[in-house]
């Protein structure tokens, strides 16, 4: 028996003591992967073995505890595929499980050790750094209208003639919606639709609901603004009617294509800048879904036109969609996370900050937004937790400890073994 191996036995332990401890000091590291010692014995030409020596330091890429947190920027890959790409402050492509970020200074996406995650903006297919939106969202102006009116078929008929439509009389008509529609500017304009059941020309033919459009927008000059119902029978008219058959099911608008036009001669009162007087907010109106059933006057309207707002928020969601959300309630979408995956994630080599490089033995990445290509899903506002099982790694430190002393021994009995061939005379 020989030092030797006593030697190499107790630096092999000395190595897993040091890993069983780096364990559990990031037991509270976001994202931090536990590492295992695999050990192989040393022979030379004898077939007495030579000791131990550490063969590898594996790395555990289990997945952690998912904890909810609240912040904006917070984000964990729910699942064991994939890894967050990031940039580091040198321009390296590093990668990690660390969902922890934040907004620099220049309004990138950054971790703790300011490396910048990076995604898919727009329709790329090459990573970039994400940033974070600012500015307003640009307005939009309003190009359709969906409307699903269910009128009220028993209301008694008003006479067309002896009662013709006049927005201050409400003998005049039955209902009125007011409506918000906006410009290519985001400035709101006003539109009231006033509807009113006519009687029937025959008595083979249902009655029909006539509405007329009035806006309540003034011009900078203060005059009032027209609504024009565009391929009315009469030219210039702003009104135009809802058909519906005898089972009081929508039968369509006269004129067949409906659509309003106002001719925006100004902007409202103290909008800037002035619109020219050429400009017109031109939309479809479309009330298809609409019913003449025996009930109470019913509707809901939407309109696809918006004003200018805020940057207020942005979220990530499952699928890695990045979608940012404007104070006007609008969102936009901005891009994609970009998550990579390794054929042998155990050859990447940790370079702390909790974060490993590409190597030769990982392979190239293989990259992919989450939910594609064999990638996990993302989850917000939350955390991969360390996947560092306490219990374990202490029950792994009384084994070292153990294996160690007996090392230690082997050493010592050596120790005594030569002391006796010295005492003999």
């Amino acid at each position: 028996m020989g030092f030797g191996q006593g030697l190499s036995g107790l630096r092999a332990q000395a190595q897993k003591l040091d890993v069983i401890g780096n364990n559990i000091a990031n037991a509270g590291t976001v994202g931090f992967k536990s590492s295992t010692v695999s050990f192989a014995d040393v022979y030379a030409s004898s077939r007495v073995g030579l000791g131990t020596q550490v063969a590898a330091v594996n790395q555990n890429f289990g997945i952690g505890s998912i904890t909810s947190t609240g912040g904006q920027f917070d984000m964990a890959i729910d699942g064991a595929t994939g890894l967050f790409r990031v940039i580091d402050t040198n321009g390296n492509v590093l990668y990690t499980r660390n969902g922890e970020f934040s907004e620099n200074k220049d309004g990138f996406l950054v971790n703790a050790q300011g490396y910048r995650l990076t995604g898919f903006e727009g329709d790329s297919t090459t990573p970039t750094p994400i940033r974070v939106p600012t500015g307003n969202i640009a307005p939009q102006a309003t190009g359709l209208i969906t409307s699903k009116v269910s009128v009220d078929a028993n209301v008694t008929p008003i006479d067309a003639v002896a009662v013709p439509f006049d927005p201050i009389d409400p003998n005049s008509f039955h209902h009125v919606l007011p409506l918000t529609v906006y410009d290519a500017l985001g400035n709101p304009h006003q539109v009231e639709q006033y509807f009113t059941k006519r009687p029937a020309v025959a008595p083979s033919v249902t009655p029909v609901w006539e509405v007329n459009y009035v806006t309540t927008t003034r011009a900078v000059d203060n005059s009032q603004l027209d609504v024009t119902v565009v391929g009315a029978a009469a030219p210039n008219t702003s009104v135009a009617q809802i058909q519906f058959n005898s089972r009081g099911e929508f039968a369509g608008t006269v004129p067949a294509s409906l659509q309003l036009e106002i001719v925006l001669d100004g902007s409202a009162p103290g909008s800037s800048p002035t619109i020219a007087p050429t400009d017109k907010l031109v939309m479809r109106v479309d009330y298809s879904g609409s019913t003449q059933y025996g009930g109470d006057f019913s509707y809901t309207f939407n309109q696809d036109g918006y004003p200018t707002g805020e940057y207020s928020s942005m979220s990530i969601g499952p699928n890695g969609e990045i979608v940012a959300a404007y104070t006007n309630g609008e969102t936009q979408p901005m891009g994609y996370l970009v998550l990579a995956n390794f054929t042998n994630v155990q050859g990447l080599q940790p370079v702390g900050g909790n974060a490993w490089r590409e190597t030769s033995e990982s392979g190239q990445p293989i990259l992919g937004t989450p939910g594609t290509n064999g990638m996990a899903l993302v989850k917000g506002q939350a955390l991969e937790e360390s996947n560092v099982d306490m219990g374990t790694e202490l029950v792994n430190m009384i084994i070292t400890q153990r294996t160690y002393q007996a090392n230690a021994q082997t050493i010592t009995t050596q120790s005594e073994v030569m002391q006796t061939l010295l005492n003999i005379r």
